[in-house]
């Protein structure tokens, strides 16, 4: 993600089946299948019971997101969505595989008015709770270790959660974006940097308007006055970076010369950033080059006319706000790997996508295509912030929950040059390459991303990365200005 700020880029033991009747009766007293519950926002929810998965991770920044006892392997999601009336129906399944048995277990979702819920195609109790909760209770147990569905319908006003979810845009039109959550506004998932799963989208709009999400377009068609479009992915990717967007499109279609397809959308008022998306074969080509192949089977941007103080990194096809520049389609892409394909574990690794992205963006591109002096650009910045205590204030390792995105985008390219100039180039680039490939569509944190480049060279980095990611002060001189960069 990029984040503007005043104009300025800132930047998750065995269960027999003779326990099974019991199970079913303890169901039974808990909720009557299919029948609703709200329970209240301020209500505790102590869950101790070994059949009940936990209702959040325990992040140490967001710890009610998530929920405990199962994993998705794939969400499968159609929605009807009227952009005069705003009015939203969807139903989205589910495909899970269980951890621990189950008799309750709990989805993030924070949508319109839930309808019905089924497990394993039988309908279930469910129960809404908190600010993004909503409790399942199966007719049957579900056993550890085996796959199980769900199934939620839901329907009605779709609200308006600019930053963080869905969002109306000018023309009446909506998209998803926010970061870390915006999923659970618009369909149900286990809402966690632990739990990636693919995903398919079936959307179906008036005739007039267009749908553009991740992945791949599988389908197009027009039946009478409607439009449905499917669309779907073949790599796992997290509930933040999924997509839709709805609007009256003009549509930019580009190829990789490995056939890679680019699919663009520009929203009305976002047509003058067309020639800036043309530039995208060049992003990847000059991506590449650094990090490895690009990870996905598609490419693109998502281009909306509505304001917003962010763009953001959605897998595959970034949204892009109205102030985007070359400088944001380069961060963004870098996320491909740097967030998106590679994830973090916990909120508190940020600097691993966001460092990256960054100085990628800041320093990486303008040297290579522009030739830039970066040493230079470095020395200024740290000349510049050297004496501001506010600059420090928030360290790279662990920001801290509401800080995360503030100090990775104008400190994080420091750091990495500094370190860029301290192990050189050569154990630079082959080792950053080398960790973001081997955790492709996986997971990492920055405690492994420390540990690993200590691996690849003999200089001791402890008192280097204590320096620049765990205080509040500036690095002593002989970290601040490493090899090439003495003041």
């Amino acid at each position: 993600m990029c984040t503007l700020v005043a104009g300025t880029l800132l930047a998750a033991g065995p269960f027999a089946p003779a326990h099974a009747e019991a199970f079913t009766s303890a169901v039974a007293q808990q909720i009557t299948p299919g029948a609703s519950q709200r329970i209240g926002a301020g209500e505790p929810q102590p869950r101790v019971d070994p059949l009940v998965g936990a209702p959040g991770l325990g992040d140490s920044y967001y710890p009610d997101d998530g929920n405990g006892g199962y994993h998705v392997r794939h969400y499968d999601i159609a929605i009807d969505y009227d952009p005069p009336s705003r009015h939203l129906t969807g139903t989205t399944r589910l495909d899970a595989e269980s951890s621990q048995p189950l008799r309750m277990f709990d989805l993030d979702y924070n949508g319109p008015g839930v309808q019905q819920v089924s497990v394993n195609d039988l309908p279930a109790g469910f129960a809404r709770h908190g600010a993004h909760k909503l409790t399942v209770t199966p007719a049957l147990p579900i056993l550890p270790g085996l796959p199980f569905t769900v199934t939620v319908r839901y329907s009605g006003v779709e609200g308006d959660h600019p930053d963080h979810g869905w969002t109306i845009s000018p023309s009446g039109g909506a998209f998803a974006a926010g970061e870390p959550h915006s999923a659970a506004t618009w369909y149900p998932l286990n809402d966690t940097p632990l739990d990636k799963a693919t995903f398919s989208l079936k959307a179906t709009v008036p005739r007039e308007w267009q749908v553009i999400s991740n992945g791949l377009r599988l389908r197009e068609e027009e039946n009478g006055d409607t439009r449905t479009v499917e669309w779907a992915t073949r790599r796992p990717m997290l509930g933040y970076l999924t997509t839709v967007a709805i609007d009256h499109f003009d549509f930019l279609n580009q190829r990789r010369a490995n056939g890679t397809p680019l699919i663009s959308a520009f929203a009305p008022k976002a047509a003058p950033r067309k020639p800036l998306e043309r530039r995208l074969p060049e992003v990847l080509d000059f991506l590449e080059s650094l990090y490895g192949p690009y990870p996905f089977e598609s490419g693109g941007g998502i281009y909306v006319d509505t304001k917003l103080d962010f763009s953001l990194e959605t897998q595959t096809r970034p949204v892009y706000a109205p102030w985007t520049d070359l400088n944001t389609v380069v961060h963004e892409n870098t996320h491909q790997w740097w967030g998106d394909s590679m994830s973090v574990r916990n909120w508190s690794d940020i600097c691993l996508n966001e460092c990256f992205a960054s100085y990628t963006a800041d320093y990486l591109w303008p040297e290579r295509k522009e030739g830039k002096n970066v040493d230079d650009q470095y020395r200024r910045t740290v000349t510049k912030y050297r004496n501001t205590p506010k600059f420090w204030a928030i360290p790279l390792q662990n920001p801290g929950a509401g800080k995360e995105f503030t100090a990775v985008y104008y400190r994080g390219p420091l750091f990495l040059h500094a370190l860029r100039r301290t192990i050189g180039d050569d154990v630079f680039f082959s080792a950053t390459a080398e960790f973001v490939q081997s955790h492709a569509y996986g997971r990492a944190s920055m405690p492994e991303f420390r540990r690993f480049v200590q691996s690849k060279t003999p200089t001791d980095l402890s008192g280097f990365f204590a320096a620049w990611l765990d205080t509040t002060v500036p690095p002593p001189e002989g970290y601040l200005y490493p090899g090439s960069l003495h003041a």
